[in-house]
C-alpha cells in the first residue's frame, strides 16, 4: 500500500498544471470524499462517531455529507 504522504506527493505533481492558484482546493476536492466515505464506511454510517474521528463537530459533518453528494443510508449496517 502507497504511504499518504507518497500519495500526497503524487496528487500535488499532478495538480501542479494548474496555474489557477486553487491547489489546496484541488487538492482537498480529490481526497475530502474519500476520506468521508471511508471514515463511514468503519463507521457503519454514525454519524457522531465519524465526525469525533475527524476530529469535527457533528453539524459540519452533516453539511459536509450534503455538499459531498454522499447517499449516507449505503453505509449504514443492513442497507445496500
Amino acid at each position: 500500500m502507497m504511504s499518504l504522504e507518497t500519495s500526497i506527493t503524487q496528487l500535488g505533481n499532478l495538480l501542479l498544471g494548474d496555474k489557477s492558484g486553487h491547489l489546496y482546493r484541488l487538492v482537498l476536492e480529490k481526497v475530502e470524499k474519500p476520506l468521508f466515505e471511508h471514515i463511514l464506511t468503519r463507521t457503519a454510517g454514525n454519524q457522531l462517531r465519524a465526525a469525533k474521528i475527524l476530529g469535527i463537530n457533528r453539524n459540519t459533518m452533516r453539511s459536509k455529507i450534503k455538499k459531498l453528494g454522499i447517499q449516507i443510508e449505503k453505509y449504514r449496517l443492513g442497507h445496500g
